[in-house]
């Protein structure tokens, strides 16, 4: 099979470094099914060849594909294999890869602490290894770890300078998350405008780019400040469902379930609550399906709200968002507190009691 190097590749179109020898000629927007197939069927021929050094680079697509579809107990047998194999086969860049995966896996885990480690040693296994762009995807994702735990002032530096390398290196698709990171950030401290800005310019980039992930976030983000700024319920769910297009032609299980979330934000702002409910509803059972509790955590959030506005016991919303705050806390999201504390004052329910047990699930859900 033909390779495509990195120094081959268009450098205005967005690519997938993490598709890597035999699957090196695979699109950024091939399906995640598409990906995992073709991936175990080179990872069985390498491993049936004793080629470490390939088991090593299929292995990571398949440690991602798995990810990607929420399937994280194989995603993490996966990176482990493919970090054995590099090792193995003394590729110091391989071994960068692996860890930048686990430490993406655990992060979507939300082990945190977990993640900031592999994060870590994979920035400095890419340094060692002469391979920039996994240094860069690994200081991307501790950047992503701080920002999505509000540490804004921490992380803020390192998106604008992740942003300028990828532009001075023509990385289109590390550019439009760089740009969709610090348009979030601006989004959740009130700068709607500015956010606005990024969203759609990183929108754009990803189009011209031919990044369908990406655009499809940044749609995302787009529909929550269009949503939160101007009331425009109509725009903001037509950008949510061109993305959810793009997500499901791609198998994109996590963004999808994302992107059903921000759908029920955009109901509950409106007061339409059950729409709300029956939105946030499916995200949850998206998010549990695939083991991701941030995501969980956030559309109980949102379902409590829901099933509070539409005449449910304000005791057990009580519970239920104390619970909230000290799961979210576990997390590790620094403004989780005050999330819920403001969702507890908007309800009328406050303050929260301690929890010591559970509202029953027939209760709650």
């Amino acid at each position: 099979m033909a390779r495509v190097t990195q120094q081959e590749r268009p450098k205005d179109k967005a690519f997938a470094p993490e598709y890597q020898g035999a699957l090196g000629s695979l699109s950024v927007n091939s399906s995640l099914t598409e990906v995992l197939a073709k991936g175990i069927e080179e990872l069985r021929a390498a491993e049936r060849d004793g080629q470490h050094r390939e088991m090593a680079r299929c292995g990571l697509a398949v440690a991602e594909a798995y990810r990607r579809l929420g399937r994280v107990t194989e995603a993490d047998a996966a990176w482990k294999a493919s970090y054995r194999a590099a090792r193995a086969a003394g590729d110091v860049g391989a071994m960068a890869w692996a860890l930048w995966s686990g430490g993406t896996l655990a992060r979507q885990r939300g082990s945190l602490a977990l993640a900031y480690r592999l994060l870590g040693l994979a920035a400095e296994m890419g340094e060692r290894g002469g391979d920039v762009v996994v240094r860069g995807y690994s200081l991307a994702g501790l950047a992503e770890t701080g920002r999505i735990q509000g540490d804004y002032q921490a992380v803020g530096e390192l998106h604008e300078q992740l942003l300028a390398e990828a532009r001075r290196r023509g990385e289109a698709r590390h550019t439009v998350w760089a740009l969709e990171g610090i348009a979030q950030m601006h989004r959740n401290t009130g700068s709607y405008d500015k956010a606005l800005a990024l969203f759609e310019e990183a929108a754009e980039t990803a189009g011209a780019a031919d990044d369908r992930r990406g655009r499809a976030w940044a749609l995302r983000g787009i529909a929550d400040v269009v949503s939160v700024r101007d009331g425009d319920v109509e725009r903001a769910l037509a950008l949510l469902t061109e993305a959810e297009e793009a997500c499901r032609d791609m198998k994109l299980s996590s963004a999808l379930a994302y992107n059903h979330k921000m759908r029920g934000n955009v109901h509950y702002r409106a007061g339409q609550y059950a729409q709300a409910r029956d939105t946030y509803t499916r995200a949850l059972a998206e998010f549990e399906e695939m083991n991701e509790p941030r995501g969980t955590a956030l559309s109980r959030l949102g379902l409590a709200k829901s099933l509070a506005r539409l005449g449910r016991n304000p005791a057990e919303t009580a519970v239920e968002l104390a619970e909230l705050r000290r799961t979210l806390d576990r997390i590790g999201l620094r403004h989780a507190r005050d999330m819920v504390d403001k969702a507890a004052a908007e309800l009328g329910v406050g303050p929260l009691p301690d929890v010591g047990h559970r509202v029953e699930e027939a209760a709650t859900r």
